[in-house]
């Protein structure tokens, strides 16, 4: 297994009125945070905030290319990004005991965090259509270039993991600094991981290990 300190490009934050980031996306413009109440849109280039959408945002965010979508408790919300508008809900898996949300192949990919997996889950119905196994709490999961990660933060130990999708083998690692826990985890299609930072309330750029 492969295994390398995270290398952090840039941090971002605290930001003002933001006590925890809760989830990381990214539309290819605005890196999204999930903050409990709201969704903020951040410049990735320097972390100013563009706007914010009034809506839950208790754990993990995705985007498909046109909408977000966006944990809330027991339930993952469709939102309009250019209204905020809440256009379609669907159950969440393990009755919401769940984290990471990821957009791939045109279905969820959705972290339960204690339980160690990650559920492909059909955006329409909430039906789970298959389940990976990890080692290691998930806390984000993105996928990028057809690798599968996901964020941990277990016992003060933080991390990315890069996952064997058929397996959940674990074969690849970027260890955080102490004290740089992952609540949120995204890519940006190229060598840049947006990681939040919890109760830090911060935003970390993190690089992407080249690739063999």
């Amino acid at each position: 297994m492969k295994t390398s300190k995270a290398e952090i490009l840039h941090e971002y934050g605290p930001f003002p009125g933001v006590e925890q980031v809760n989830g990381v996306s990214f539309d290819g413009d605005n890196v999204w945070i999930a903050t409990g109440e709201a969704l903020s849109a951040l410049s990735p280039a320097d972390g100013t905030m563009r706007r914010t959408i009034a809506v839950a945002a208790h754990a993990g965010t995705a985007f498909d290319g046109r909408h977000l979508f966006q944990i809330a408790e027991d339930t993952i919300q469709k939102i309009e990004p250019e209204t905020g508008r809440v256009i379609a809900t669907i159950p969440a898996p393990a009755g919401g005991a769940v984290s990471g949300l990821a957009w791939a192949e045109g279905d969820l990919w959705v972290g339960e965090y204690r339980a160690r997996k990650i559920h492909r889950v059909d955006p329409d119905t909430g039906t789970i259509l298959r389940t990976i196994e990890s080692n290691r709490m998930v806390t984000g999961v993105t996928w990028v270039d057809g690798e599968l990660w996901h964020g941990t933060t277990d016992d003060e130990e933080s991390g990315l993991l890069r996952l064997d999708p058929a397996t959940g083998d674990v074969v690849e690692t970027v260890e955080m600094p102490t004290g740089a826990v992952v609540s949120g985890l995204e890519s940006d299609g190229g060598d840049r991981f947006f990681c939040g930072g919890g109760k830090s309330g911060k935003l970390r750029v993190v690089r992407r290990p080249a690739r063999d």
